[in-house]
């Protein structure tokens, strides 16, 4: 029982794969998140102008969610390389 417990366990431990095809997982799911991101933040800019060419005064907050939503990727790029944590930041791929 002893043993067999040792060598699960000394099977479990064991790296299965790279922290670079971490990373690049990582980096795909970034990409499509972001392209949903920015499809959904065109949307809600394009649903702000409506609401303003019907006269509704909340489009636009709806154009800033847009806008905020649409840039987020540039958004986080630009903070991580103003405050020197570029190396930390993923780059998104499709």
């Amino acid at each position: 029982m002893t043993i067999n417990l040792l060598t699960t366990s000394v099977f479990l431990a064991q790296s299965t794969g790279s922290t670079s095809q971490l990373r690049q997982g990582f980096n795909m799911a970034l990409g499509i998140m972001f392209m949903f991101g920015f499809i959904w933040g065109v949307v809600k800019i394009w649903g702000g102008a409506n609401a303003i060419g019907k006269g509704d005064p909340d489009g636009k907050a709806g154009i800033i969610a847009g806008i905020i939503i649409a840039a987020a990727a540039s958004i986080m790029g630009a903070l991580f390389a103003i405050f020197g944590l570029s190396g930390g930041a993923l780059t998104p791929t499709f």
